[in-house]
């Protein structure tokens, strides 16, 4: 079941911190060297301390995401050209796979959620326009940066939803399970035409930091080396409908700015269940993985899902059955 740990998961195994020689060649105090708690990454990262007081960030990646790696820098480069805010990279060592970045914060609008609607709105409408931005950025040099987002790809990622979420906590019967399936597929082949642009690919609050110092809103964009040409409403549906979950009236100030055609908001909304879909298929693999501190995150995720797919014509007469089905849901099974 999702919501249980697999037998035998481990923490998968963190590289060898930097030599106190490599730390002192980038000017880090080798005794202020502090690992951070992870998460499913391969990618490990830690603080440590310049001479001159300043925090920093050390990236460690493993030999297989050396292209990984590469691709961070690239597109830091090209959100830097854009004057998109991202982490300064002060120093990148190819053969030990190690990046030194500036700390841009560790509060990131995630950790915002205590505080009330009304003083997070500035930020989620400047994220919106930032992704607007993102989108703006030279579709030439991105398209050979990742594989395009296309609708087979989209409908790709619902297998691992339906594998580790729908089937194991028994769910749907057959019928409803049939029926929903061929409503996945005319759900992806809608957004396959869609346009398509530069999207961040995993633009979500716990990947935007704010950094008050700069402005009362400005916003560090955090793990953008996914950048890939992707359906046009695809990074603001993540915003918008990932871990956190803006109320129906500010969710339509949002999109009222940012989406004034009707079409667009169907777009919109189809993004949004594919993307809620794909984030219960992650938080129930994380899970079977031995990571399962994000299965809280599937109920809203579940319920934000059938409010998006209520509002598609070709999800009528079947969120209500889906509904029925989940009533009760426990990822504790």
């Amino acid at each position: 079941m999702p919501g249980r740990v697999a037998p035998g998961a481990v923490t998968p195994p963190r590289p060898e911190p930097p030599s106190a020689s490599w730390l002192r060649f980038h000017d880090l105090l080798p005794e202020s060297f502090e690992p951070l708690g992870g998460d499913v990454s391969p990618r490990t990262y830690a603080r440590a301390r310049r001479a001159d007081g300043t925090v920093v960030i050390v990236a460690s990646y493993p030999e297989h995401q050396r292209d990984v790696f590469h691709r961070f820098l690239a597109t830091t480069e090209l959100f830097e050209n854009a004057e998109l805010r991202v982490p300064k990279i002060f120093a990148s060592d190819e053969e030990e796979l190690r990046m030194v970045l500036e700390d841009v914060g560790a509060q990131t609008l995630y950790e915002l959620s205590p505080r009330p609607w009304a003083e997070r709105l500035p930020h989620y409408l400047h994220a919106a326009d930032l992704a607007r931005r993102i989108g703006e950025l030279p579709a030439a040099e991105v398209h050979d940066l990742n594989p395009v987002l296309d609708g087979a790809a989209l409908r790709r990622e619902l297998d691992q939803t339906r594998d580790r979420f729908w089937r194991p906590q028994g769910l749907l019967s057959k019928p409803l399970e049939t029926r929903f399936e061929a409503f996945l597929d005319t759900l992806c082949e809608h957004i396959d035409q869609e346009p398509r642009c530069p999207n961040h690919r995993d633009y979500m609050v716990r990947n935007l930091v704010p950094i008050p110092s700069e402005g009362p809103n400005q916003l560090a964009i955090l793990d953008h080396q996914d950048l890939r040409l992707a359906p046009a409403s695809y990074d603001l549906a993540s915003l918008l409908n990932d871990s956190h979950f803006p109320p129906s009236e500010i969710e339509a100030a949002i999109l009222a700015r940012v989406l004034p055609k009707d079409a667009d908001l169907l777009s919109y909304r189809r993004c949004a269940v594919q993307r809620t879909l794909k984030a219960i298929g992650t938080f129930a693999a994380f899970a079977h993985r031995g990571f399962p501190k994000h299965l809280p995150l599937i109920p809203p995720t579940l319920g934000r899902c059938l409010e998006q797919m209520e509002q598609l014509p070709e999800g009528e007469g079947l969120v209500g059955e889906l509904r029925g089905a989940v009533v009760g849901v426990d990822t504790d099974r």
